[in-house]
């Protein structure tokens, strides 16, 4: 076989490999035959076109015409003239069927079934990044970067599957074919220098080619071999030595640390799973408890907090965690002035209930639970470490039941500079219509009480807002807009606006995901059913503490403290009917352990956050039906966008650190500077390290055509660099991140739209990652040349003298 035929064979065979990852999120295995067959038709068209030879481009583009070829006779022959030519029906028919797909994934969990509509999702995103990886590794002879859409296929894949224990088998698969990509593409560029060390004389990609006199493999192909081997090994051993990466690539995660440490949790974003829950056909309970409360119409299950607005979406915080103290400590903001009941609670959880968060009320005091569980202070939530989760738990919790007043609330002064600053951060990029609508609404108010009362009013009742759990379930900013002009949506959409319009006005406020309180059974238990999922805004008040409001008309009860003023004749909020009076609660409640079909995830019963998940790194089973819909998408949209995502990571790195040393100041004072020249490089103009920093400051202004602020800037980060490497004592210089901010937009406003949309989407200066990829494997090729000369060495001097020995 020729080394093209045999690149094209492996490029087949690696991203079949990554497939397989995608086989555990649908209940049917058939479609990966299907995929692999259309695929090795798309590859063998780019052999025919590469063998012709065919202009490069040229194969490709035929590439695409057979995929698509091959995708209308499979799902759209019946519309197709002669049953597989494309036509405006065929694409027709395609939308419909992506439409239904993602209907589909909406309303299944993992596996979801194999419908029509997913199954064109599955195999047409493999035919996708099939084509992206035949088209890197063979006709452009570039393997290595073809990794990058088979990581995306596998990525993708293992956060859907929940992070499964057999993810590692995935893993191994996918990354055994990269390995044999890989190899195949060093021995085809080996082959093109003919044979190696001597030997019998055979053809340049022949077997003899890569034989050493004696028949056996060269040393290179063995120490490449290794290092593939070595490499696999350590990607697979360092996630799971390490407790900081919270099990790392493979594992389902946890918290990371072991018992008695610390370790971190990292984001969120659970929001999207509570349409899941909220529209399955069957309802199942998931929780119940018994609790000596004399009212449970305010005693909400409390998963987790949301505390991160972006702009795409809420998200909790990156927050240590620790051991589960005895008794937790005193929640924030809470004065003795405020009167509260403690109350115990005792819950069981279905044992096809699995949830990395604890349900509990809030605030919690004290916790007796078994197992694995970090407990993380700023949330005052429970996490379980190492997969642990509430399958089957059954639990004690002792909490507050905060009952403050009007009074004190309307009294309450404003919070800690840290706290306020940290929970009334808002993006840019936050429509004014959004705080224009909030101070429309609280216009009046006297204090920060009231404008949260009439928020909460407004939405629930006087605003005019429809609840319909059909809206999409989107968490960014033009989710707010469109929710706040249609009007229409569930839980999230409530949450995370008034949570957004309260940040608005300067209130600090964040979203929490859990249970409503659920139903009263006729034993004095309480039956919380997968339908009873729920999202509600939590608001800081000094004195008082994070307060619970409720915003979704018809879903929960509005808390005593937070009703408006009710006119005659109107009722005054949600009814609930309480549980009958019962004892002492009992720890003998049962949970049923079932789970409809639709409700079942991969890792159990569908929740309020993201089941099975490494709290905040997962969605879950419930979320990962969800995200199954965007799958194709994602993998057309993530390997173009690599270039932008990493200058936006890299811009914030450089323009978001703070220097206090003068080492700080003069690395801070650089990296500005540098992200200034990459920004103009990015806009067309290429860097000189030949210049002077003044000439240099000079040519970005003339080439970018700056005047005014923008060109100022440019000379006053050049001159704070000149200060800082030169000036005997260097000095900070304010402002600097505002100046490159200044620049960017001075450099975008003198592009035209094509300019700006090639600087956003496709930086140039991201070729640096390229540059940083070639220096570390240089650096390390040199590292283990140096190592294995000095083994050498060694062992040259120690056999010479172990001979001595004997023969003496």
């Amino acid at each position: 076989m020729s080394g093209g035929g045999r690149l094209a064979l492996c490029a087949w065979a690696a991203t079949v490999a990554a497939a397989c990852a995608m086989l555990p999120l649908v209940d049917r295995v058939d479609w990966i035959f299907v995929a692999a067959l259309l695929l090795a038709l798309v590859s063998g068209a780019g052999a025919l076109g590469r063998h012709l030879p065919l202009a490069r481009p040229l194969t490709v583009a035929v590439q695409l015409a057979v995929a698509l070829v091959l995708l209308t006779a499979v799902f759209a022959s019946e519309v197709a003239p002669a049953g597989l030519l494309p036509s405006p029906a065929v694409f027709e028919r395609f939308g419909v069927l992506l439409t239904a797909g993602a209907e589909d994934v909406g309303r299944y969990a993992i596996p979801a079934p194999a419908t029509e509509g997913i199954r064109l999702m599955l195999i047409g995103g493999v035919l996708v990044i099939g084509l992206a990886v035949d088209t890197l590794a063979v006709t452009f002879r570039s393997a290595a970067p073809a990794g990058l859409p088979l990581l995306a296929l596998f990525s993708v894949a293992a956060g859907l599957s929940g992070g499964g224990g057999a993810n590692w088998l995935w893993f191994l698969v996918a990354a055994a074919g990269y390995l044999m990509l890989l190899l195949a593409e060093g021995r085809d560029r080996l082959a093109q220098w003919g044979r190696v060390f001597g030997g019998p004389a055979a053809r340049p990609g022949g077997s003899g080619a890569f034989r050493a006199p004696d028949g056996s493999v060269p040393a290179p192909l063995r120490s490449g071999r290794r290092i593939g081997a070595l490499a696999l090994g350590i990607a697979l051993a360092v996630p799971a030595v390490l407790p900081s990466l919270g099990g790392g690539l493979l594992g389902t995660g946890g918290t990371g640390g072991g018992p008695g440490g610390g370790g971190m949790i990292s984001a969120v974003n659970p929001l999207v799973s509570l349409k899941d829950s909220l529209n399955q056909r069957e309802d199942r309970e998931v929780l119940r408890y018994r609790t000596n409360a004399p009212d449970t119409s305010g005693l909400y299950l409390r998963l987790v907090a949301l505390d991160q607005f972006d702009g795409t979406s809420w998200k909790t915080s990156v927050r240590g965690v620790q051991d589960v103290p005895r008794r937790l400590p005193g929640p924030a903001g809470l004065s003795d002035r405020i009167r509260t009941t403690e109350i115990r609670t005792n819950i069981s959880a279905s044992g096809s209930y699995e949830q990395k968060w604890l349900p509990m009320p809030f605030p919690a005091t004290e916790v007796d639970v078994e197992g694995r569980w970090r407990y993380e202070p700023e949330g005052r939530t429970l996490v379980g470490d190492d997969r642990q989760t509430t399958s089957g738990a059954g639990y004690s919790v002792v909490s507050l039941a905060v009952q403050p007043t009007a009074r004190q609330l309307a009294a309450a002064t404003e919070a800690p500079g840290t706290l306020l600053r940290g929970y009334t951060r808002v993006p840019d990029s936050l429509p004014a219509d959004v705080k224009a609508t909030a101070l429309k609404v609280t216009a009046g108010a006297a204090n920060d009480y009231e404008r949260a009362v009439r928020l909460q009013d407004w939405f629930a009742v006087k605003g005019g807002f429809q609840y319909d759990t059909e809206v999409s379930s989107g968490t960014g900013i033009s989710a707010i807009s469109r929710f706040l002009k249609d009007k229409k949506g569930f839980c999230v959409h409530y949450s995370f606006t008034m949570a957004a319009m309260a940040r608005s006005l300067n209130i600090p406020a964040r979203v929490a995901v859990g249970f409503m309180p659920g139903t009263p059974q006729g034993d004095g238990t309480m039956s919380v059913s997968i339908r009873d999922a729920h999202a509600w805004p939590e608001l800081y008040f000094e004195g008082v503490g994070w307060t619970r409001f409720e915003p979704t008309p018809s879903r929960g009860s509005i808390p005593e403290y937070a009703r408006p003023e009710t006119p005659a004749g109107e009722a005054p909020g949600p009814v609930e009917t309480a549980p009958r009076g019962s004892a002492a609660p009992s720890a003998s409640a049962s949970a049923e352990d079932s789970c409809a079909v639709q409700v079942a995830g991969a890792d159990g019963c569908a929740g309020a956050a993201p089941q099975g998940a490494e709290p905040p790194s997962d969605a879950g089973a419930a979320v990962g039906p969800v995200l199954l819909a965007v799958a194709g998408a994602a993998t057309l949209v993530l390997v173009p966008l690599l270039p932008m995502l990493w200058r936006q990571r890299v811009r914030a790195r450089r323009l978001g650190s703070r220097g206090r040393t003068a080492d700080d100041v003069a690395e801070r004072t650089l990296a500005v500077w540098q992200e200034v020249v990459d920004t103009a490089w990015d806009h067309g103009i290429r860097p000189d390290e030949s210049l002077t920093l003044r000439r240099s400051a000079a040519r970005i202004v003339r080439l970018g055509r700056l005047e005014g602020a923008a060109a100022d800037a440019v000379h006053r980060v050049a001159g704070a660099v000149e200060q800082v490497l030169y000036a005997p004592e260097p000095r900070a210089t304010a402002g600097l991140a505002d100046d490159a901010t200044r620049i960017r937009d001075g450099l975008r406003a003198a592009q035209g739209r094509g300019g700006r949309v090639r600087a956003l989407l496709a930086p140039r200066s991201a070729v640096r990652v390229a540059w940083a990829l070639s220096a570390r494997r240089t650096a390390a090729a040199q590292r283990w040349a140096t190592r294995g000369g000095a083994v050498a060495a060694r062992l040259s001097g120690v056999l010479p003298r172990r001979a001595s020995r004997q023969r003496g």
